[in-house]
């Protein structure tokens, strides 16, 4: 598509009229192949130039200027540049609200996507208004079953997730369920995820035994549709694993956590973090049988990735010298249980974790 959109730009640009809506239409099929292919400061580029061109040649609110300030805040927005993607959205929102009926899609559309960046610059009670009013339009104007409802379901779902309000959480993760539970095939990802979102808040709420139901009911699915080596399917192995930890059954959780590392080992680099998580957690279930060689055996797997990839003084590196130190203690050998203690305790007085 790149190479057909790059020849009607070299078409377009021998046109005299250098402001011409199809030298804009050029620039920005090309800044959509190239957002589409993860090169965004490309995209950016081109994007800036149909803008260039469509501020000069339209109304300040026509509606080809709100899509071009969207493109941009994407844009923006995938290149983690949250302020910057924030006024872009903002301009497109402007021309909607000045320009469209009050309960358009467009405009639900536009205030998730402010609500969205609010999430990722962490005001989560300015992202919950934003979401809330995206929600109320597309609930008068979408389908029942439509995905842009569940996705916002999903998105308020995980605000109040990461707000501690696990029961407003679950509500709206089980409306999301509620629609996608209706979406033939019934083996469909996104319905796994519903099912994880629950299994989390079930989790956090301490009901192990409801959490765990959801996510086997989520690995079920994916277990169907996912290839066998599949990182995704690590995530939901730890979550089982996780809950049976959770409710003591050890061997059950060593069993989950197993088929996790064995997904990473296979697809993932050798000091890859999720690596050493999934050491430690595998180590943390032997501390809990009393197998301490084991336990000391894959802390030790974990720690040597983490003082390859994390800085000298990163709370999680101190947590793994703690942990080794545990296991000695539990092994009666005092002096290297020491010698892991001191530099836990090295890294905390340097930044501000929490001694182990």
């Amino acid at each position: 598509a790149l190479s057909f959109y790059e020849k009607t730009l070299r078409i377009n640009e021998k046109i005299p009229l250098e402001n011409h809506s199809s030298l804009a239409t050029a620039y920005n099929n090309i800044g959509l192949v190239y957002s589409n292919m993860g090169e965004y400061s490309r995209a950016l580029s081109f994007y800036q130039k149909v803008l260039e061109i469509e501020e000069k040649v339209l109304p300040a609110n026509h509606p080809d200027l709100a899509t071009s300030y969207n493109n941009i805040g994407l844009v923006y927005s995938n290149m983690k540049v949250y302020s910057k993607a924030l006024k872009f959205y903002e301009k497109a929102f402007r021309i909607y609200e000045k320009t469209l009926p009050a309960n358009h899609p467009l405009l639900g559309t536009s205030y998730n996507n402010i609500g969205s960046v609010y999430v990722h610059m962490g005001e989560r009670s300015k992202a919950l208004s934003f979401y809330e009013k995206a929600v109320g339009i597309r609930e008068k104007t979408l389908p029942a079953n439509h995905p842009d409802l569940t996705a916002s379901y999903s998105d308020i779902g995980c605000v109040y997730y990461n707000m501690g309000e696990y029961s407003k959480a679950l509500s709206f993760y089980e409306k999301t369920l509620g629609i996608k539970g209706k979406i033939p095939p019934e083996n469909h990802s996104s319905l796994a995820t519903a099912y994880n979102n629950i299994g989390l808040v079930y989790s956090n709420m301490r009901e192990y035994a409801k959490a765990l139901s959801f996510y086997e009911k989520a690995l079920e699915i994916e277990e169907k549709v996912l290839p066998a080596n599949y990182t995704d399917l690590a995530t939901f192995y730890n979550n089982i694993g996780s809950a049976y930890s959770n409710m003591e059954v050890y061997s059950k959780t060593l069993l989950f956590y197993e088929k996790a590392i064995e997904v990473y080992e296979k697809t993932l680099p050798v000091n890859h973090l999720l690596l050493a998580t999934s050491y430690n957690n595998i180590a943390s279930v032997y501390v809990y049988m009393r197998d301490y060689s084991k336990a000391l055996s894959f802390y030790e797997k974990a720690v040597g990735i983490r003082e390859k990839t994390l800085p000298t003084n990163h709370p999680d590196l101190a947590t793994s010298y703690s942990n080794i130190g545990s296991v000695y203690v539990h092994m009666g050998e005092y002096w290297k249980a020491l010698s892991f203690y001191e530099k836990d305790l090295g890294i905390c007085e340097k930044s501000s974790c929490k001694l182990s």
